[in-house]
């Protein structure tokens, strides 16, 4: 399309010693869009910026900037800037030289050099500055030169990496506001990468939201916020009660032991689903009659602007609730939530399941390790599909009594249980329902009873 000023083709990158930062990405960016890469540290979406700024060259794949292919072409040659997280002015030259140093480098005359200075120094808010010794500014007051020595070259697409991360708290919620201004001044397309999730919706045109180098969705603030694909963007975006639910029918969905009427269709009857429920969404009421449950007020916080409660509800669920209102400890209160805000999701997943070969009719390989199971009756060599429930995998704090070993990747609470993302020495993900409480990184034991394991011949095996 005419619009697209750059497009991503099945984009791939790995570093040597490690697993893929970058999985087959497909992406276009439009001209004049303020696009950002949003997600955790490692998912991969400084890597992305740098190959499109020139940095690193894929393994696969293609980037393409109107129409004509960037793999091979050197960053210099490429019609965009980039700013960094730290902003690598030059301490030896003034706010002016430092802004010129890339036109005079292009040959750029005198005359044309001070109009464009002058120009992009009033468009950050930094006339008068041209004589200051770059050391004597502030942290924001840097930053806002950089931004001119990359726009002072009148790219096509600016890159901002981070741009604001060492800013404090404040400067960084004023410099956001100059960010969007100046874009929309400019009218050029800005490629912006961050993790933190408020600034991204303050921002942008279009969030893509990444974790473990892929793409989990693409869409506009308010649609990744109020809709997000799966549980992974609920929990990244904002904050979330996300809970086990069962879709009834269309437009009927049960969670924490109660019917809701909701607004989505098209999930089957009494099909297992992932409920969003974002806390400003929950209507919180001293007055238990017309209530659609109730519960009772754990904690109340004052966050400035409203008040953040946690409410074991009368079914023995927590949650977290925002409201301007502030309850009491230990009160009883009726809660409802209205139908437009009732997320419901696909489940990703529903159980554990596993590619293994058997050692023998009761001892099955998969994970890296050697598990008894109950007789199969099969043979040494038969390839197998192994299921295993999510709440029936045992976590251990040694590694002396476990089958295999794997890290705590990703945690999500699911208003009674944890629902936790294992990444095993093999290289593969095991997800388990605990009432225990790990925190990420951890290193854990894995270890499954006989009859918790089940097993399918492979078709292969016929």
């Amino acid at each position: 399309m005419t619009d697209r000023i750059i497009n991503i083709s099945h984009l791939s990158k790995s570093f040597p010693g490690g697993s893929k930062v970058l999985d087959d990405i497909n992406l276009y960016i439009r001209k004049g869009e303020f696009l950002t890469l949003l997600g955790p540290s490692g998912c991969g979406k400084t890597t992305m910026l740098r190959m499109i700024a020139g940095f690193l060259q894929p393994d696969e794949g293609s980037i393409t900037m109107d129409g004509k292919e960037l793999t091979g072409v050197p960053p210099h040659l490429r019609p965009l800037n980039t700013v960094f997280q730290r902003y690598a002015l030059f301490p030896h030259l003034d706010v002016y030289d430092n802004i010129a140093f890339g036109l005079k480098l292009k040959g750029v005359p005198e005359d044309e050099i001070d109009k464009r200075v002058s120009k992009v120094l009033k468009l950050v808010s930094m006339s008068d500055y041209e004589d200051r010794d770059v050391n004597s500014l502030s942290g924001g007051q840097q930053q806002r030169i950089a931004i001119a020595r990359a726009i002072v070259n009148r790219p096509k697409v600016l890159l901002l990496d981070e741009p604001l991360a060492a800013l404090d708290l404040k400067m960084r919620k004023d410099m956001q506001i100059e960010l969007k201004e100046m874009h929309k001044k400019l009218g050029i397309t800005f490629i912006y990468v961050t993790h933190d999730q408020e600034e991204a919706l303050t921002l942008s045109d279009t969030i893509v939201v990444m974790n473990e180098g892929k793409i989990q969705q693409i869409g506009t603030p308010m649609d990744i916020y109020n809709e997000p694909v799966n549980s992974f963007v609920a929990d990244f975006i904002g904050e979330s009660n996300i809970l086990n639910g069962t879709m009834i029918k269309d437009r009927e969905v049960s969670f924490i032991g109660h019917d809701f009427k909701c607004v989505d269709e098209g999930f089957g009857e009494n099909a297992p689903v992932d409920v969003v429920i974002r806390p400003e969404d929950v209507i919180i009421k001293s007055k238990l009659e017309g209530a659609q449950f109730t519960g009772k007020v754990k904690s109340c916080t004052f966050k400035g602007v409203h008040y953040e409660m946690f409410v074991d509800t009368d079914n023995g669920y927590e949650m977290m609730i925002q409201d301007y209102n502030s309850f009491e400890v230990g009160s009883t209160v009726g809660m409802s939530i209205n139908p437009n805000d009732i997320q419901v999701m696909h489940k990703e997943r529903v159980c554990n399941t596993f590619e293994g070969v058997m050692k023998s009719s009761d001892t099955v390989e998969f994970l890296g390790g050697e598990f008894k199971c109950l007789d199969t009756g099969l043979e040494a060599g038969d390839k197998v599909t192994v299921t295993v429930k999510f709440n029936k995998v045992d976590l251990l704090d040694h590694e002396d009594e476990a089958i295999c070993t794997g890290n705590v990747v990703f945690i999500l609470y699911k208003g009674d249980h944890y629902h936790l993302t294992i990444k095993t020495e093999s290289g593969e993900k095991v997800w388990v329902d605990t009432d225990d409480i790990w925190d990420k990184n951890d290193l854990v034991g894995i270890n499954i009873l006989p009859k918790d394991i089940h097993i399918t011949k492979t078709a292969e095996n016929e």
